[in-house]
């Protein structure tokens, strides 16, 4: 079985012009990105800007796709699963910043090298890369 997920790394510009990146606090208490499963219907952009809105109550824009994560899991009914998550780098253009609490324990806005940090000190391993791409097309050194 294959499932396909979508999500992004949201930021925004501040008044005064400063680059904000977002991260969320998953239930499991880990520093993580929006995204969720594709909906029957959905294109996979589609699936990633609903699922930041569902997640963090913002509506963004799509800029630039950053990359894929695949890997495989077990599963009790459908044995093993082949997931696929899409990641994009999406600019904030509205809504209120609002954590889904059912999903998530907390959702806020980081400068990016401190948004790099906590990605490295308590985020998946497997989003390092997502992160420092979405740094990377936005012109952030991080190294």
């Amino acid at each position: 079985m294959k499932e396909i997920s979508a999500g992004g790394v949201v930021y925004r510009r501040t008044e005064e012009g400063k680059l904000q990146i977002q991260l969320i606090q998953d239930r499991y208490g880990k520093v993580s990105l929006p995204k969720g499963k594709m909906e029957a219907g959905e294109t996979v952009e589609q699936t990633a800007l609903r699922e930041i809105a569902e997640e963090t109550g913002l509506q963004g824009n799509i800029i630039a796709p950053i990359d894929q994560i695949k890997y495989q899991y077990q599963h009790d009914a459908y044995g093993t699963v082949d997931k696929e998550v899409h990641y994009y780098l999406v600019e904030a253009i509205g809504g209120d910043l609002q954590a889904q609490v059912e999903e998530i324990r907390g959702v806020d806005w980081f400068e990016p090298l401190d948004a790099w940090r906590r990605q490295k000190q308590s985020g998946y391993d497997n989003n390092n890369r997502i992160v420092s791409g979405a740094l990377e097309l936005l012109g952030i050194p991080f190294t």
